[in-house]
Order: structure tokens, then sequence, then C-alpha cells
């Protein structure tokens, strides 16, 4: 009986000590977990980073020394698309837009700042394909151009098989090529033609690009639109069925909101880039006070984030409203660029 007595307490001890071995275990691993959990959270907040602008004089100058080449006309240029594309693949993080995994796939606004920064990448490279590299309709396009403008039109979102980082390197490898090429004497199949008619086409698909920003940071706090279907213009006006409400879903404000952070970051630096390649032409068409009115006015959407969120406040709220601080430096940037248009228009 005694035996019996003993054996039971002997197992219930093995019953506790399982249970106890058991919970340490399960302790270890919520530790892990919270401690996996603090690191991405600590990481996700150093990627949101937005990279800090550059001097564009001093960048073409240090990139010449390391060439051992003489800034031409268009080295500037080049040399800031470069940089731009760089900084996307290259800033705390990596590239996060094509991310599945954490933190970068809790992360948005970054994402939708790097979008605002590749779509002026693949406008600039484009008006350098089809004008700026070529004397007129009937040149042939420079051959690594060619390469170049595709592959920053590649799908922002692939993570393999390719992956957009390794289409944005060819793209980068092609505009290094380009630029190479372009400060050689011996080169004279590269050109860069900093003429009004180039950037003025230039500056017209950026005047619709801005337009549009503006309007749909605009739209944060709702607004009443025409239709699509517009009703014909009476003697009372357009008709009330033919006005709509619109206002951008609170979930993508901030994204709208960063978009044109990185759309203001990219330009600022391309528009300093033009004032060195096309000092020139807008010096001689009384263009360059518009040219700084700009980059004045890009340099606005660049100011410091004092808020952790973006608000969102009405018109004329309590709470700020930033998606319609934006619109303003925005709006005032294409009001100067449509200035700048006309001054190049004229003979």
């Amino acid at each position: 009986m005694l035996s019996r007595v003993k054996g039971f307490f002997r197992d219930r001890k093995d019953d506790v000590e399982d249970f106890t071995g058991g919970g340490r275990t399960a302790k270890v691993v919520v530790a892990l977990l919270l401690l996996y959990l603090l690191v991405t959270i600590i990481l996700g907040i150093y990627w949101s980073d937005e990279p800090e602008t550059f001097s564009v004089r001093e960048h073409t100058r240090q990139v010449a020394e390391q060439m051992n080449r003489e800034p031409v006309t268009g080295f500037a240029t080049t040399s800031t698309l470069i940089r731009l594309a760089e900084t996307l693949l290259e800033k705390p993080g990596g590239y996060l837009s094509n991310d599945l995994l954490p933190p970068g796939v809790w992360l948005d606004n970054i994402p939708s700042w790097e979008f605002g920064v590749v779509v002026q990448l693949r406008d600039m490279t484009r008006a350098m394909r089809q004008d700026i590299s070529r004397s007129q309709s009937q040149s042939s396009e420079d051959k690594d151009l060619v390469i170049a403008e595709p592959q920053f039109n590649f799908d922002s979102g692939s993570w393999a098989l390719p992956s957009t980082e390794t289409e944005y390197r060819r793209g980068i490898d092609a505009l290094k090529r380009y630029r190479d090429r372009l400060s050689q004497p011996d080169q004279p199949d590269a050109r860069f033609f900093a003429r009004a008619d180039n950037l003025n086409s230039w500056l017209a698909d950026l005047e619709t690009r801005l337009g549009s920003l503006s309007r749909a940071l605009g739209e944060s706090v709702g607004k009443p639109s025409l239709s699509g279907a517009i009703a014909e213009s009476g003697p009372e006006g357009v008709s009330v069925d033919a006005v709509a409400e619109v206002q951008t879903p609170w979930t993508q404000i901030d994204n709208i909101f960063y978009e044109a952070r990185g759309t203001g970051w990219a330009l600022l630096h391309l528009f300093r880039a033009i004032e060195v390649d096309f000092r020139k032409v807008l010096n001689d068409k009384n263009a360059m006070a518009s040219v700084h009115q700009v980059i004045i006015e890009l340099e606005g959407t660049q100011g410091e984030m004092w808020s952790p969120m973006i608000l969102n406040g009405s018109g004329y709220g309590v709470l700020a409203n930033h998606s319609l601080t934006m619109a303003a430096y925005i709006s005032r940037a294409n009001s100067a660029i449509s200035d700048l248009r006309q001054l190049l228009s004229r003979g």
C-alpha cells in the first residue's frame, strides 16, 4: 500500500515537472515573438525616414572628378537621374514597394513615396529618349536610353523572376553608359540637346501630372465635382444631377500625401539639374526666375514633418490638413511651370 502511494506522488511530480518545463518553453516562445515584434517596429520606424535632399551641383562635381571628366551639357541631369534611382534601392531598408515580409509589408507611406519618385524617373527617361537625345524627329534613338526607359517602366511591385530591383539596376547601368559616352569627346553618338522645345515637351507632361496630383490632394476634405457625363449647360447653368461629391477614402489620404512628397523630392533635384544644363536657353528666354520659383515651391513640399500621422482636418477646422498644405505647394509649382512654358514658347 505504501509503495502504491509513493508511486502515485512520484507520477504527480513528473506531471508537474513536465507542465513546468512546457510553461518555460511557452514563455521563451512568447519572449522571442515579442522581441521579433519590437525589432521589426524599430526597423519600420527607421525605414520610414525619407531620404534627405542633396546638392545637385556638388554631386555633379564629385562624379565628374571621380570619372576624371568635364561635366558637359547633360551631365548634371543624367547624374541626378542616376542618384535618384540609386537612392530608391540603397536607402535604409532598400526598395520597399515589393516587400512580402515584416516590417516592409506593413509600411505604406514609403512605398507611396517611392512611387512618386519612380513616376518622375519614368517621365524624364522617356523625355530624354524621345526628344532630348535626338536632334530631330528622324534621328535615331540613343542605344542606352532605349534600354533605360523601359527598365524604369517595369512593374514596381514585382519581387521575383525578375525582381524590380534587378530591372531598375539595369536601367541605372544603361544611364551610366550613356553618361560615360556623353562626356567623351570621341563618342559623338551620345548627345544631349538642351533646347527650349525639348524642355517644353517634358514640362507639358509634368503639368498634367502635377495638376492631377493637386486635385487628388484637394479631395481629402471632399469637394463638389462634375461627373463624367456632364449635362449641357442651360440658362441656369449646369444641372445639379451632373455634380457629385468626391472625397479621397481615409485609408488613401496618407498614401497620396507621401506620393506627392516623393514627387516633390524628385522634381526638386531635377529642376536644380535643369538649372545647370539648360542655363543658356533659360537665360536667353528670361526664364531663370520661373525655374527658381518652381524650386522654391518644391522645397516647400519637403518641409519637416512634426506630426506622427497625416492630419486631415476640414479646410477651416481646428486641426491641420496636411494634404491641403501640400496641394498649395504643388499648385503654385504647377503655376510657375505654366509661366515657364509660356516663356520658352516665345521666339
